[in-house]
């Protein structure tokens, strides 16, 4: 069973396409929260990818993250990620964005753990309604 403790970090760079011009999110060249919130669960299912059965993946389901500060094109964001509750299949992690500067972003990210065909097969029944 997963326990509470796992950590995650993944480092990106702003670039033309993860700003909030880019993601259509806002009108300026600057690190979009789209991007952000995407860096998040990129960095929180890397992290426990390793602890889960054959055949298992993680699917987000909540954010809940704030967003305090911009970061322009070629400075580095990074997200720092732990899994702080287990509850049987459900996962919730906190986060923390940071740039070079400092502290840019912050919150809880909450990932179920799902059986990968089934839920694909699920998903894809909605196409036949």
């Amino acid at each position: 069973m997963m326990e509470p403790g796992i950590k995650g970090a993944k480092t990106v760079k702003v670039t033309s396409e993860n700003t909030a011009k880019a993601y259509g999110s806002g009108q300026l060249e600057v690190f979009a929260t789209p991007a952000m919130i995407a860096l998040i669960e990129q960095t929180a299912w890397q992290s426990v990818a390793g602890e889960l059965g054959e055949g298992e993946g993680t699917v987000g389901t909540r954010v809940d993250v704030s967003h305090s500060a911009a970061t322009p094109l070629g400075m580095e964001v990074r997200c720092e990620t732990e899994l702080m509750e287990v509850d049987r299949r459900r996962l919730v992690f906190r986060a923390e964005v940071f740039d070079e500067a400092g502290l840019v972003g912050e919150g809880t990210h909450e990932r179920f753990i799902i059986r990968n065909e089934p839920f694909l097969q699920k998903a894809n029944q909605k196409k036949q309604s």
